[in-house]
């Protein structure tokens, strides 16, 4: 073993090792070598230049495999496993690779939670422009809700995921400043799907588009969560959605 270390030469420059006295051999020619391999590994790391940032490019696909490493650590084992080496271990890249593409850990957790939503909006926005009747309120309400229902394995993965972010916003301020915005974009869109229907004569008299809009889509993620600890069945929380849909938009309303 000594023969082949000495013949492999100095790490550095190549040149010939001295003989070891005892213990390991060297590694090294000289301190000077010894210094600049330490100076090297110290080196802030440096990646090869990638194609630019596109809808197909190299980087903007290597960025979306980064997320995912992310998605699955988060859904399988929670965030907190979620280091930056572990994430590129599951992405199968080198850890110079993930930072080469973020520049930290807090940079890659915001972008991976971005890019979920964002393919989220995009399966939903193509499920709802597939309704049979896209002009019934109720369906459409349906369609929304349903969303947000661990009703395949990428909802179910999606809806691992938001919870553990929301666990680990409990006690990151700087993730819960992202995670925890006070826009309620769905809310929002629920209420505007009610209060359609309230002025086309659609909905049970005397109701508030924006509580109701609170109610269901709280309920929609306390049944979701369920489903997950199979606490409740799809089954069965489709049944409580049909009750409440047909408490708020009942077949015998004038405009229905």
């Amino acid at each position: 073993m000594r023969d082949e270390k000495k013949a492999a030469g100095c790490r550095v420059c190549k040149a010939p090792l001295p003989r070891a006295t005892r213990g390991r051999p060297p590694a090294y020619c000289s301190r000077g070598c010894q210094a600049k391999a330490y100076r090297q590994r110290k080196r802030p790391p440096v990646a090869a230049p990638e194609a630019p940032a596109g809808p197909g490019g190299t980087r903007a696909r290597r960025r979306r495999e980064i997320a995912e490493a992310v998605w699955r650590i988060a859904a399988g084992r929670g965030l907190h496993e979620a280091s930056m080496r572990e994430i590129a271990t599951e992405a199968g890249v080198s850890l110079r690779v993930v930072q080469y593409h973020f520049t930290g850990k807090h940079e890659l957790l915001v972008s991976a939670l971005r890019m979920l939503h964002e393919e989220n909006e995009r399966r939903a926005r193509a499920r709802v422009e597939a309704l049979r009747r896209p002009d019934d309120p109720r369906a459409l309400l349906r369609a929304i809700l349903d969303e947000f229902l661990p009703l395949d394995e990428h909802r179910l993965m999606s809806f691992r995921v938001f919870a553990a972010y929301y666990a680990r916003s409990l006690t990151d301020p700087e993730l819960a400043a992202v995670f925890l915005h006070g826009d309620q974009p769905l809310e929002e869109l629920v209420a505007a799907v009610l209060r359609g229907a309230r002025e086309a004569g659609r909905a049970a008299p005397g109701i508030d588009p924006s509580r109701e809009a609170d109610l269901l889509v709280s309920g929609i993620t306390g049944l979701g969560m369920d489903i997950v600890h199979t606490r409740r069945t799809p089954t069965s929380v489709s049944e409580v959605m049909d009750y409440h849909l047909d408490r708020l938009l009942p077949v015998g309303a004038p405009g229905a």
